[in-house]
């Protein structure tokens, strides 16, 4: 009874934190009971925990009891395998140095303990309610197309990408990539060295075979073992599914108006050929390693929250003949649906 009249007297405060190579973004939703009153948005340009952020967030949360703070998180230790049963996770990664939840009782992602608690650390002068996983945000951004489509799905930041492949809700295979521009060269020297996939064609039924005998293997996947007192992700399942005036998908294949492709490398040395060199080298581990269920994938989503150039799709349309949609996201207020949804 009292904390019903509270919640009559009170505002709810929903603040989301989303970290960037050098800088943090913080979104605010204030709401009463009946619907949202205001949003705010705010850029800092830095990666930590300083004064003005720390003043900006508690502007918002000293005015309420009810302030939930949720942070996406960048652990580059993070990942997702595809099976939930305790039995077979030890064929994908060793998870007991991880923290881990499972998916919709289907897949499940994690974060080094360390990673976790480094994160928590961070944020002590504040509070974390939640820390949500990349890949769930791409699960629920793509639930649409994850339910009856395989593809691949990526979700791009500025310095990293989510990377995975599903068959009609199943997750086949998830990788988590980080972005940094100091690495670009030396990736452009290795890249001689990557294998490529090829593709035979059966030549009495024409059907297409992948010689996986050459491709190098990678470092296995990160895994986890139980997000500790965050909150269960599991509810995200009851989201309901993305409006069509949402999507805002584009498909990336058509020409006009766009300089041509050069296949050889230029000179200048850009983000969007290391993302194409790390989603690369991603896909044939994919079809290599035994350990996954590999099929022969043609169509990729990306959800973009930088506003990426054309250069990316036209390496991966050109180079791996992948057919590429793109569509939108603004990962901070995505963050914010998925706290709203474990407070329901």
């Amino acid at each position: 009874m009292f904390n019903a009249l509270c919640e009559i007297l009170y505002n709810k405060v929903l603040v989301t934190i989303v970290v960037g190579r050098l800088k943090t973004t913080i979104y605010v939703e204030v709401s009463n009971k009946q619907s949202i009153i205001n949003v705010y948005e705010e850029v800092f340009e830095t990666e930590t925990l300083n004064n003005d952020m720390y003043e900006y967030i508690t502007y918002f949360t000293n005015e309420t009891p009810f302030f939930y703070v949720s942070v996406l998180d960048n652990s580059i230790s993070q990942g997702a395998i595809p099976t939930c049963a305790k039995q077979e996770t030890s064929n994908f990664y060793d998870l007991s140095a991880s923290e881990h939840k499972c998916f919709n009782d289907m897949w499940t992602y994690h974060t080094e303990k360390s990673d976790v608690y480094e994160i928590e650390k961070k944020y002590k002068k504040i509070g974390l309610d939640f820390i949500f996983s990349p890949f769930v945000v791409l699960a629920h951004f793509f639930k649409d197309k994850i339910s009856d489509h395989l593809a691949m799905f990526i979700l791009v930041e500025d310095a990293a990408i989510s990377l995975t492949v599903f068959k009609n809700s199943k997750l086949l295979y998830g990788k988590y990539l980080e972005i940094n521009l100091e690495e670009t060269e030396q990736l452009l020297m290795q890249d001689d060295s990557l294998d490529e996939i090829d593709l035979d064609l059966d030549e009495e039924d024409g059907d297409v075979s992948i010689d996986l005998d050459d491709i190098n293997t990678i470092d296995d996947i990160d895994e986890l073992d139980d997000f500790g007192d965050i909150a269960d992700l599991d509810s995200i399942e009851e989201i309901d599914e993305f409006a069509e005036s949402k999507d805002v998908e584009e498909e990336l294949a058509e020409r006009e108006h766009e300089e041509e492709f050069p296949l050889e490398v230029s000179d200048e040395l850009n983000e969007d050929y290391q993302r194409f060199i790390r989603i690369q080298s991603s896909v044939n581990n994919f079809y290599k390693d035994e350990k996954y269920t590999s099929e022969f994938v043609e169509n990729v989503y990306i959800a973009d929250s930088i506003g990426l150039s054309l250069d990316l799709k036209k390496y991966l349309e050109e180079e791996m003949f992948l057919n590429v949609y793109i569509r939108h996201i603004d990962i901070a207020h995505e963050v914010c649906d998925l706290t709203k949804a474990e407070l329901v």
